[in-house]
């Protein structure tokens, strides 16, 4: 039976991410109507709400999931790199030239394997706005990023943990395919889902500017603490996983590396984890999901100068 604050589409009920895309067309939900939470709205609410669902599905590449995307790249780019501005207009890059090379010089590497990849598939198309770009930031802080459009930020403090090339490509890898699998996206279009009524993005942002910026916080979790991201589901971490070490391992580097690197970062846990593991929880399930994607990972492996 329905409760009052839920929403349905396809006779399904909207999990807690906002998505039950179907390549299917839309059928009735219970009672042969599509409802929405309040009635008095009228059912064509719903109808309309449902029928925007359907338009947003997207799939993500390599796992084939469906999400909800509201939110075109070209608009959603251009706040990120906004944002991304103003990350490095506020932050102090690491003036060691070695660390900053080899994050760049990692950077490079894993966008060439993501470039490859999607040019395979017949789909370089997906990649159209990305305007990609590397730094490091000096801070203690044990964190990465990337924002939608391939702007990365490392932060020093998580440099250690890395250890070496292979533990930056881990991470690198890993943010990466959060922007490439819109994650970020996907968040937001589920607050303009639920707290807009799937309102388009251009219209949230002249019409209700604070609110789309609170959004895009709540997605990215920048502004108060820039870099400290609010934790992705579960399904959303898994596929940065497994896509990160795909493009890890296009990109020449070994991916039995992963797994070492969360155990490292396990091992940082304490009475105040980084800031990365609080958004990235690193446990048994995520080391043996990992062990268990290598030797899909291993098929595309070509060391370096190999």
């Amino acid at each position: 039976m329905q409760k009052r604050g839920e929403w349905y589409i396809m006779g399904r009920k909207l999990n807690q991410y906002g998505t039950t895309c179907h390549r299917e067309t839309a059928t009735a939900g219970e009672g042969g109507k599509l409802l929405h939470m309040n009635r008095r709205q009228g059912k064509w609410a719903g109808v309309l709400v449902g029928l925007l669902l359907l338009a947003a599905c997207a799939t993500v590449p390599l796992t084939g999931r469906h999400q909800i995307n509201l939110i075109p790249d070209s608009q959603m780019n251009a706040l990120s790199f906004k944002e991304y501005d103003q990350v490095l207009a506020e932050s102090k890059l690491s003036d060691d030239p070695e660390q900053t090379a080899l994050v760049k010089k990692v950077g490079r590497r894993i966008k060439h394997a993501v470039e490859e990849y999607f040019r395979n598939q017949g789909q370089s198309d997906r990649l159209a706005g990305y305007d990609w770009e590397f730094n490091l930031i000096q801070s203690d802080q044990v964190n990465a990023w990337c924002m939608p459009g391939g702007k990365v930020a490392f932060y020093t403090g998580i440099l250690p943990i890395c250890q070496d090339e292979a533990g930056v490509a881990v991470v690198m890898g890993h943010e990466v395919s959060h922007a490439i699998a819109r994650h970020g996206s996907e968040r937001m279009s589920q607050g303009l889902l639920m707290q807009m009524g799937g309102m388009a993005l251009s219209s949230a942002l002249k019409n209700k500017p604070q609110k789309t910026q609170s959004l895009y916080m709540a997605a990215f979790a920048v502004g108060a603490q820039y870099g400290a991201m609010l934790p992705f589901s579960r399904a959303q971490e898994s596929e940065a996983d497994h896509m990160g070490l795909i493009f890890m391992a296009m990109a020449g580097y070994d991916p039995h590396e992963a797994p070492k690197f969360w155990e490292r970062m396990t091992a940082q846990g304490g009475a105040k984890p980084p800031e990365f593991l609080s958004t990235h929880p690193s446990d048994a399930r995520r080391i043996r999901d990992l062990e268990a994607l290598i030797p899909e990972a291993m098929k595309y492996y070509r060391p370096a100068g190999g």
